[in-house]
């Protein structure tokens, strides 16, 4: 049994239908836009939660909304990889899916973010990719940490592929995936002694990243 056979086996009726619609990373792009950004569940539920809860819970966080995607890609053949953007201490992490066309790197992401967003597939590396991020990556508040870019490291694909599918696609909590991620082997965005000559964001780009597409429920 191939590992889409075995994951698509976990789905029930209903799920495969929903899946087997997301068959290009932009209708799976889209799929995701339409849920409300929830960053925690009710008192009580895991803080991740698998593919197969977030869907039912009609909302996700970036994590959540990257293993959906990296389900959908899985249920077609294509292996589920992740992105993971490290920030700061007082910056929060950012998650993405991965996806490959014509040879090229491209990003699913769920964010209500500005900036943090989809990737269009035009990118030769995945260092390319992650650093598109990089400029607007800062904590969007005037006077805390003098509106330093925090964006300070990435990690290579992580293939979810490596685990079972019941694993992580249907389990009660996937909070163990985040840890292992954040584990993974990293790449520093840049070397330390560029830091001091980054330059702060400017009042403009604060304002616009203030700028959010849904609150959060």
């Amino acid at each position: 049994m191939t590992y889409q056979q075995r994951l698509r086996a976990l789905l029930s009726p209903t799920e495969r239908a929903t899946f087997s619609k997301l068959n290009t990373p932009i209708k799976i792009q889209n799929y995701l836009d339409h849920f409300p950004v929830k960053y925690f569940g009710r008192k009580g539920e895991p803080i991740i939660k698998s593919p197969k809860f977030a869907i039912k819970a009609k909302g996700m966080h970036c994590m959540e909304g990257a293993l959906v995607a990296a389900t959908a890609l899985a249920y077609h053949g294509h292996k589920p990889l992740l992105l993971d953007i490290q920030s700061e201490s007082y910056d929060y992490d950012h998650v993405v899916a991965l996806f490959k066309q014509n040879g090229l790197w491209g990003a699913i992401s769920k964010t209500g973010h500005p900036a943090l967003r989809w990737r269009d597939p035009v990118y030769k590396t995945v260092r390319e990719l992650a650093m598109s991020y990089f400029n607007e990556y800062f904590w969007p508040e005037q006077d805390r940490n003098h509106r330093r870019k925090t964006m300070k490291a990435y990690s290579a694909p992580f293939n979810l592929a490596k685990f079972k599918p019941e694993k992580w696609v249907t389990s009660d909590n996937d909070e163990w995936v985040a840890e292992v991620l954040d584990k993974s082997k990293h790449f520093p965005t840049y070397p330390a002694r560029v830091r001091k000559n980054l330059r702060k964001a400017d009042l403009i780009e604060i304002r616009a990243l203030k700028l959010s597409e849904r609150r959060s429920d």
